[in-house]
């Protein structure tokens, strides 16, 4: 399975501590870091929960450093602060964009990972909104390409209708259901529900509940289990029981994680 994610990307920082006192200089904790760990973030976090589900992976991402620092109280696994750094990157060039078009690679362009092959079974568009995709490009990737996932936090519009599935929480189908609701966009919408699971032309998925350690990065898991099980089935509501699988794994672990395909047939941990 050959896959392309493209997005923005980022570092993620966590920064474990205890919290054993509030400061008498104003009403907040006083936190004492123990250690920090980093890891890839948003698109790259995304090609990474690719990579662990056996797939191959192409990515097209921003080059600067967006940081991401959460400070975690040790006990509870409860962020208590995020500081962002470098917030905004360039735009993707406009010449590797249009070699985005289907089949239309001769070689490996600047900014992918490893040698391409000849199609991708599927594109993984994950937009941060953070300048590395507008819209117009989205639109661009959607219109000259197959099985295309998006999971964008811009708001939504026609330059998205041919996007194969969208996978969009519950306040941001709030936010876009007037449009949604007017363009048929009923058969594309994957609604993610937090700890209710998600739903899918009016029908709803609900996951088991587990001791969930951290949220953080689960939906890039989601979208990465969504693909594989779509091109494994060539079914969505499949699919979407086996992304679901793969974020119960991983919000039972510390920090952004991924899952293997040998730990969702039990045989490791």
């Amino acid at each position: 399975m050959n896959v392309l994610v493209i997005g923005d990307s980022c570092k993620d920082v966590f920064t474990y501590g205890d919290i054993e006192r509030i400061s008498p200089e104003a009403p907040i904790p006083v936190f004492k870091p123990t250690h920090t760990e980093e890891n890839d973030g948003m698109a790259k976090n995304v090609a990474n929960n690719v990579e662990a589900l056996d797939m191959h992976i192409h990515t097209v991402t921003n080059k600067n450093s967006i940081t991401k620092i959460r400070f975690v109280e040790n006990r509870s696994s409860q962020m208590v602060l995020r500081v962002d750094e470098h917030d905004h990157c360039e735009r993707i060039n406009s010449g590797l964009l249009e070699g985005l078009v289907k089949n239309k690679f001769k070689k490996p362009p600047f900014g992918f990972d490893s040698q391409r092959e000849d199609h991708y079974d599927a594109i993984i568009i994950s937009d941060y909104c953070k300048g590395f995709l507008e819209e117009e490009d989205i639109q661009h990737i959607c219109e000259n390409n197959n099985n295309v996932f998006v999971d964008t936090k811009k708001k939504l519009g026609q330059w998205i209708k041919e996007a194969d599935f969208i996978k969009i929480n519950e306040l941001e189908y709030q936010k876009n259901h007037e449009m949604l609701s007017d363009n048929g966009f009923d058969g594309k919408l994957i609604v993610t529900l937090g700890s209710k699971g998600c739903r899918y032309k009016g029908k709803e998925f609900p996951v088991k509940e587990v001791p969930v350690k951290d949220v953080s990065g689960a939906g890039d898991t989601f979208i990465a289990g969504l693909v594989r099980g779509y091109l494994d089935t060539q079914d969505i509501e499949s699919a979407i029981g086996f992304a679901q699988e793969c974020t119960t794994h991983v919000v039972q672990k510390h920090g952004v994680a991924t899952v293997t395909l040998k730990e969702l047939e039990g045989g490791e941990s």
